[in-house]
């Protein structure tokens, strides 16, 4: 006697791509000393809102008690995505270096920030 036993698996592929963030503007961002720091980030609408967003100065979470002062954060959570904005005051030098916009559900985005002492004059080139 032979038993045909017939197994069906159905698989379900989700090929829904990770949610990105993104910090608006260019790569690297260049501010007078003394002047604010405004730095953007957004998260599609494509994903879940992420239940929170960090922004780091290098490798340390910015610290929005510190002595320092003059930081805060604005973060907007809107049917078309997720919006947190850094804001830093009375730039300091130290201020300089790399921000990374970390949203706990989406890939991190990160600018370079120059904080310049003194006048400063950007030229944006084109090669062709």
């Amino acid at each position: 006697m032979v038993i045909y036993v017939y197994i069906s698996i159905l698989c379900f592929l989700n090929n829904v791509a990770a949610a990105q963030a993104n910090i608006w503007g260019p790569e690297d961002v260049y501010v007078k000393k003394g002047s604010t720091i405004s730095l953007t980030c957004s998260v599609n609408v494509h994903s879940t809102p992420p239940g929170s967003v960090l922004w780091y100065q290098g490798s340390s979470v910015v610290d929005f008690d510190s002595p320092r002062g003059g930081i805060s954060l604005e973060t907007e959570k809107t049917v078309s995505g997720t919006t947190s904005k850094l804001l830093v005051t009375k730039a300091a030098l130290s201020d300089s270096g790399n921000y990374t916009c970390l949203p706990s559900n989406a890939n991190p985005a990160s600018v370079y920030v120059h904080v310049l002492n003194g006048q400063f004059i950007i030229l944006n080139l084109r090669l062709t």
